[in-house]
């Protein structure tokens, strides 16, 4: 008769606890390496507070913030950034750039004219996202080399450049680049309109 030989499998043992806190470390580690630089010097989260932007950003509003984009290249009239307060660089503000460095910029009640080497008598800004702007100003200020108007689209309930003066390169963070929240507002680059120039007296 045929001798039947049974193979017995040994017990299969769970990983030892120190192997999985071992891995679990290693896990931390390279996603540190991975997260930290790229919310350091890529992008990072932004939540809109306040009303300063309405209505092309609403409070509550998720936002990612591009921050490699102003290593290679300037700010440009119309993007919209976040920056430290210069007043409190411990918070962030997002508003809109209006005047570039080197420029002049007037404010008289609701219209706005940047005068710069091009346009040496001037250019009106039709801001289309802007709406209203009932406080009476009246407002002159020529920029520095690095420095920046920046307003809120929400002129009326906004603390910008018109109240602590000209922001400079040092304080931007980097410009909104995705709308991630909510989802029926979501999208690239959002808030991404340049005002229109037109020369004063013009049709």
């Amino acid at each position: 008769m045929d001798t039947q030989f049974t193979e017995t499998l040994p017990p299969s043992n769970p990983p030892p606890k120190e192997h999985f806190i071992g891995e679990l470390v290693r896990f931390a580690i390279i996603a540190m390496l991975i997260v930290f630089p790229i919310r350091l010097f890529i992008a990072q989260p932004f939540i809109v507070a306040g009303a300063s932007m309405d209505p092309t950003f609403a409070d509550k509003q998720y936002l990612i913030v591009d921050e490699i984009s102003y290593r290679l290249d300037e700010p440009h009239r119309g993007d919209v950034i976040i920056f430290r307060y210069p007043r409190d660089p411990s918070k962030f503000f997002i508003k809109r750039i209006i005047a570039l460095p080197g420029e002049t910029i007037q404010i008289e009640g609701a219209e706005v004219t940047v005068y710069n080497d091009a346009h040496r008598d001037g250019i009106v800004l039709d801001e289309p996202y802007v709406a209203s702007m009932r406080k009476a100003t009246s407002l002159t200020e020529t920029m520095g080399a690095d420095e920046y108007f920046v307003l809120g689209d929400n002129r009326d309930a906004s603390s910008d450049s018109r109240v602590w003066g000209a922001l400079d390169r040092d304080f931007i963070i980097g410009r909104a680049f995705l709308r991630l929240l909510p989802l029926s507002d979501a999208g690239v680059f959002p808030g991404a309109d340049a005002p229109a120039e037109r020369v004063p007296g013009a049709p």
